[in-house]
């Protein structure tokens, strides 16, 4: 029985919109709010410093605004969008997956990683996910809701204030990488993903500055929206989740792929590369006796190739374990010889790091669960 398609860019009815946030705004509409608040147009530049480089919505920090200004102000653009309800950490420390309520009281989780020299976040995009994925804890949730713009940027400030704070081991640090790969398919979101990049793009004081290379933007190929982001001329890095190079067990695993087979997606992949110059990653689960077989290295690395040399890498990921599921990772021996294959085809090929595993933090393991 084939899994149903699942629809993309439809999330379901009946939730209400997250409210208005400043980081909702461009820095004209800012400027806008603040004079329809009654207050001068300078105010917005103020307001955009404390958030984006003082990383806080705190009034109480704010203290180059008059007090009652500050209160009208942030009352006004700054609406609590995330709670913190539950920090798990790992890694002795260096992992700490949140747990968040958002307005309405639904949940998503973000996963902070510190590494000798960088720091990663990875953000949720929506509330659940529609894309269907059978090895996927998130996948099996559906999809609530699309997150907004400013939810999720919230998930960056909040990270790159707890490092800038010294509250993981390493002392005071910053946030360096942040990758769309925690809840949700990012490119079903694509407004509200862009315009997150953009805000963490831009220079300070209007986002945070980031580089748009440390900025990784996943999907399990949606082809469309890859062409479109393609042509945004922000050069992040995109990942495609792959998982299958054939398609009979990529509509298994990947069920959208009954829309956008194996080669559509590589294609939009190749022409994403021709358009930025930034090197695609592909990303693929390594599931024992499923697709880790030798021959599907050798299809996949026979694909890439088909499409250029010096434009791809290669990303297996030793699945990690969800409750309830009838998969397992890969032995360590054919992993060992599936990266081998791909390599003897000339694809550089990493096998990616599974920190947080053990608190249900690793990749497809996101369930926003509220008790472990």
């Amino acid at each position: 029985m084939s899994t149903p398609v699942p629809l993309v860019m439809a999330p379901p009815k009946g939730r209400g919109k997250p409210p208005r946030h400043f980081v909702d705004l461009t820095p004209e509409e800012r400027r806008a709010a603040v004079v329809e608040l009654g207050e001068k147009p300078f105010r917005a530049k103020q307001l955009a410093t404390h958030y984006f480089t003082h990383l806080t919505a705190d009034p109480a920090r704010m203290t180059d605004l008059p007090e009652r200004t500050r209160e009208t102000l942030v009352g006004a653009l700054f609406p609590e969008l995330l709670t913190p309800v539950r920090t798990l950490s790992a890694d002795g420390g260096t992992t700490v997956k949140t747990l968040w309520h958002l307005f309405d009281g639904a949940k998503v989780e973000s996963v902070l990683m510190r590494y000798p020299g960088r720091a990663t976040l990875c953000v949720s995009s929506q509330v659940g996910c529609g894309m269907a994925c059978p090895f996927c804890a998130t996948g099996q949730l559906g999809l609530t809701r699309n997150m907004s713009t400013a939810e999720i940027v919230e998930q960056v400030r909040t990270a790159a204030s707890s490092l800038a704070a010294g509250e993981l081991p390493g002392g005071p640090g910053r946030l360096s990488n942040v990758v769309f790969m925690g809840m949700g398919e990012p490119m079903a979101n694509y407004k509200a993903v862009i315009e997150t990049v953009r805000r963490l793009v831009a220079p300070v004081p209007d986002g945070l500055g980031m580089s748009a290379r440390n900025i990784t933007v996943s999907t399990v190929g949606l082809v469309p929206a890859i062409d479109k982001l393609a042509a945004e001329g922000i050069p992040v890095t995109l990942a495609v989740s792959l998982h299958a190079p054939d398609d009979e067990l990529r509509s298994e695993l990947v069920p959208i792929n009954t829309r956008w087979t194996v080669d559509e997606a590589l294609d939009a992949a190749r022409r994403y590369f021709d358009a930025t110059g930034r090197r695609v990653s592909i990303e693929y689960a390594l599931i024992r006796d499923m697709n880790d077989h030798a021959w599907r290295a050798d299809l996949l690395g026979e694909k890439l190739n088909a499409r250029g040399k010096g434009w791809v890498h290669c990303n297996p990921i030793p699945l990690n374990p969800t409750p309830g599921s009838k998969w397992t990772a890969s032995d360590p021996a054919v992993e060992d010889e599936f990266v081998a294959r791909l390599r003897a085809h000339g694809i550089p090929t990493t096998v990616r790091d599974t920190r947080g595993s053990d608190i249900d933090g690793a990749c497809g393991q996101l369930a926003a669960e509220e008790e472990q």
